[in-house]
């Protein structure tokens, strides 16, 4: 199947053509003194069949010549259907050379996209889904990556193919992982076997550390068992280094107390469904003397410190050389970096947020968007967020309007859109205010803008008479507002047995604070790990949570599209055309 014009790859693809760096291997066999330039100028007074072929031979030219940048341009917009099978093949073979020379990965998954049409022997067909899988794994598409990968290990018996296969198979969730193993032989059984036993460990190293040398018992001649992952192997050095003492820097008094007080419910629910080996002691942060604190959580013999939540404290702890212990803040300093050795920093950041749906928007094909955010200092802070992530992409804000939350939403959504109108819409608002957005586009005409918000649209109940209003906006939320959007239903969410006992006894308004609590914990186990094995992540309840070269916690959050005023998954074309939720 071919790829759509429009979507994740054609757009990635617009961008990718103004890098450059070394030259791949010649594809076309051409004398080196032909001018490309003249190839050029004749392509464009052939017919389009010869032409493509022309392109090609030029491409190829520039490419041995050391016009790497050009080459690329050349060959990515070439329309390879037009081209006969043996000249396809050639033309993809430079085009994922040049990919991999440019680190250029949506050029390798062009390249390959119909990789099983290629007349190409079994050595050249190997090598460029070897290529393809690696591509596919950079741009985050870890269940494409890996069937690539594990296609080819289990023809090579590649045990260099093991630290990417083990990237693709720990990022997958637990239903693509599930399918990736039915009915599959080795080595694919024994690396889910692997991915499972790592998910199911709940964060307790000693017991992973123990499954894994059963499973390299039981599985001796698997490439995972001959030479363990290097993720795997950094774990295993961490032995004797389990995080048995917790301490919770959070405030007792004050405004942030209340938000604190739905932090520690969401942590003493999972602890107590991790089985409570991890002992938990709390602190009392209203006291504001940090280095006090510290000193009495080192006196009770904890390892690692949750908290302070405070702006401000946390801006203290992030212009320090070190923190005296571990630490996982719960907010982010004003610092455009975080300097202190041993400090992490996470939240619930609507600036991520924004930033997220920049990229959505922009891997979506939007080139020009109009911003829509209320007319306060968290409009203002979030509204720039997005701005600057779009523009670091290249991309245009037509209308950028800033709205009262207490009027109504007509005139400016009308601002948003008109004069001159843009491609797609981006929405920071609340329910009240965001159910008006859609019926007001309808009447402008723009019912078919193309509509990203943040989570703040959902009131996390479903209530389809008032969110019918928004059907077809697109918004980004944690897995466990949205259950069937991200995961596929509740069954599979992360940490069940918690979300089952939050989710029954919440107020709608603390439930994300609480799946924040239940995360914390998971991380402050976890810090460790963190700290030592690069690439680590956390498949949360807040979505899928990964450190940062700087300590601070990115969170990746699934989509969902309201159908009939319910969140749905978002249906998108897939990397080689066929439709999947993401």
């Amino acid at each position: 199947m071919r790829i759509p014009t429009r979507g994740l790859l054609a757009t990635a693809l617009c961008a990718m053509l103004l890098a450059g760096c070394a030259a791949p291997t010649a594809i076309v066999d051409r004398v080196a003194d032909d001018d490309p330039a003249r190839l050029l100028e004749q392509a464009g007074q052939q017919e389009p069949a010869q032409a493509a072929r022309t392109r090609l031979e030029a491409a190829d030219i520039l490419a041995r010549q050391g016009e790497h940048t050009q080459a690329l341009e050349i060959a990515a917009e070439i329309d390879d259907g037009l081209l006969p099978p043996d000249t396809r093949a050639r033309w993809a073979l430079l085009l994922a050379d040049l990919g991999e020379t440019l680190g250029e990965p949506w050029a390798i998954i062009q390249a390959t996209q119909e990789l099983d049409a290629l007349p190409l022997t079994p050595g050249q067909s190997l090598a460029l889904r070897e290529q393809m899988g690696l591509a596919l794994l950079e741009v985050d598409e870890p269940e494409a990556a890996a069937e690539a990968l594990l296609a080819v290990q289990t023809n090579r018996d590649d045990e260099a193919l093991n630290d990417p296969i083990w990237r693709a198979v720990s990022r997958m969730d637990g239903q693509a992982l599930a399918a990736l193993g039915r009915g599959t032989g080795d080595p694919t059984r024994g690396w889910v076997e692997l991915a499972e036993l790592y998910r199911s460990s709940g964060g307790d190293l000693e017991r992973l550390l123990e499954r894994l040398d059963a499973w390299r018992e039981r599985n001796a001649r698997h490439p995972a068992a001959r030479r363990l992952p290097a993720d795997l192997v950094a774990l295993g050095e961490l032995r004797g280094l389990e995080v048995r003492h917790i301490g919770v820097m959070l405030p007792e008094s004050g405004p942030l107390a209340g938000p604190a007080e739905a932090i520690i419910e969401g942590m003493r629910t999972q602890h107590r469904s991790a089985g409570g080996s991890v002992q938990l002691s709390f602190l009392d942060a209203s006291r504001g003397d940090l280095d006090a604190l510290y000193q009495e959580a080192r006196n009770r013999g904890v390892q690692v410190m949750v908290g302070p939540l405070d702006k401000e404290q946390v801006t203290r702890l992030e212009q320090q050389e070190r923190v005296p212990l571990p630490t996982l803040a719960l907010n982010y300093g004003h610092g455009q970096r975080n300097a202190a050795e041993g400090l992490f920093q996470y939240g619930l950041s609507a600036e991520d947020e924004a930033r997220q749906a920049a990229a959505r928007a922009w891997r979506d094909g939007h080139r020009r968007i109009g911003v829509l955010v209320p007319d306060n200092d968290w409009g203002r802070r979030v509204g720039e967020a997005f701005w600057d992530e779009w523009q670091a992409r290249g991309g245009e804000v037509t209308n950028a309007v800033r709205y009262n939350p207490g009027a109504s939403a007509t005139e400016s959504t009308r601002r948003a859109v008109s004069n001159p109108r843009p491609d797609a819409l981006f929405l920071l608002a609340l329910p009240d205010y965001a159910r008006q957005v859609p019926p007001t586009l309808d009447y402008y005409g723009a019912g078919n803008l193309p509509v990203y918000a943040t989570s703040h649209l959902f009131e996390g109940r479903l209530n389809p008479r008032l969110d019918h209003d928004l059907d077809d906006v697109q918004f980004l939320d944690i897995p466990w507002q949205i259950p069937d959007a991200a995961v596929g239903g509740v069954e599979v969410l992360p940490f069940l047995d918690s979300y089952r006992a939050l989710r029954e006894e919440s107020d709608p308004r603390l439930f994300r604070l609480h799946a924040m609590g239940v995360d914390a914990f998971e991380l402050a186990r976890r810090l460790p790990q963190l700290q030592a094995v690069q690439g680590s992540e956390l498949r949360g309840a807040t979505g899928t949570l990964r450190p940062g070269s700087d300590g601070r916690i990115q969170r990746q959050l699934p989509w969902a599209r309201f159908v009939n005023g319910v969140p749905q998954p978002v249906l998108i074309p897939g990397i080689f055309g066929d439709d999947r939720a993401r």
